[in-house]
C-alpha cells in the first residue's frame, strides 16, 4: 500500500509563510516532525511517498533535515517495517537531496516529475546493478538473480537482502515449485 504525503500541503498548513520553498533547517525539522508523527501510525509494509510536486526550491539544510534524517531513522528501525520513496522531484530538488543523502551514505528511491524512477544517494555498483535488474524485471528471486548474473546463490541472496535492509526493494514470501521463496520487487 502506498500512502502519499503532500509536502506542499504540510508546508502551507504548518509553516504558512506563503512560500512553496523548503528552506532552513528549522522549517525542515517542523515538517519532519509532522511526517514522523503520521509515519509511525502507518500500517506495516506501507510505502510512504513524499510528494515534492508542489514544492519549489529545496535547500541542502532542509533536504538533510527532512529526507536524510527520515531515511536514517527508517534504517535504524524507528518506524517499523515501512518504506520511504520520493515523488514529483525536479532536477534542482534532486541535486540538493542527493548531496544530503550522499554525505550520510544513504540512498532512497525517487520518481521524477517525468515519471522516471531513479536511485538517489550512495549505493555500491554491484547493488545498483542488482537494483536495476529488479526494476527492469519487476520481481526477482535469488535463483533468478544467480541465473541472470552468473552468481553463486549465497551471493545473490546477500545482495537481495542488503537491498531490502536499505529499504530500496520490497520482500515478499511466495510459493514456487512447492516451496517458499523470497521475491524482491521495486517500490
Amino acid at each position: 500500500m502506498t500512502i502519499s504525503y503532500n509536502l506542499y500541503s504540510i508546508l502551507k498548513s504548518r509553516i504558512g509563510n506563503g512560500s512553496t520553498d523548503l528552506v532552513t533547517r528549522q522549517s525542515g525539522g517542523v515538517i519532519r516532525g509532522i511526517i514522523e508523527s503520521d509515519l509511525i501510525k502507518e500500517q506495516e509494509g506501507s510505502i510512504v511517498a513524499l510528494d515534492f510536486s508542489g514544492i519549489g526550491i529545496v535547500d541542502y539544510s532542509c533536504a538533510d533535515e527532512i529526507v536524510a534524517k527520515l531515511v536514517s531513522r527508517l534504517l535504524s528501525g524507528e518506524y517499523g517495517d515501512k518504506y520511504i520513496m520520493l515523488t514529483g522531484l525536479n532536477e534542482n530538488q534532486r541535486e540538493n537531496i542527493e548531496v544530503a543523502l550522499e554525505r550520510k551514505d544513504l540512498a532512497v528511491m525517487a520518481e521524477m516529475r517525468d515519471n522516471n524512477k531513479t536511485l538517489l544517494g550512495n549505493l555500491n555498483n554491484y547493488l545498483r546493478e542488482t537494483l536495476q535488474l529488479i526494476i527492469n524485471n519487476g520481481k526477482i528471486t535469488a535463483k533468478d538473480l544467480s541465473e541472470a548474473m552468473g552468481l553463486e546463490s549465497n551471493t545473490s541472496g546477500t545482495r537481495l537482502l542488503n537491498l531490502h535492509k536499505k529499504r530500496l526493494v520490497i520482500r515478499r514470501d511466495e510459493t514456487r515449485s512447492g516451496g517458499k521463496v523470497w521475491a524482491y520487487e521495486p517500490l
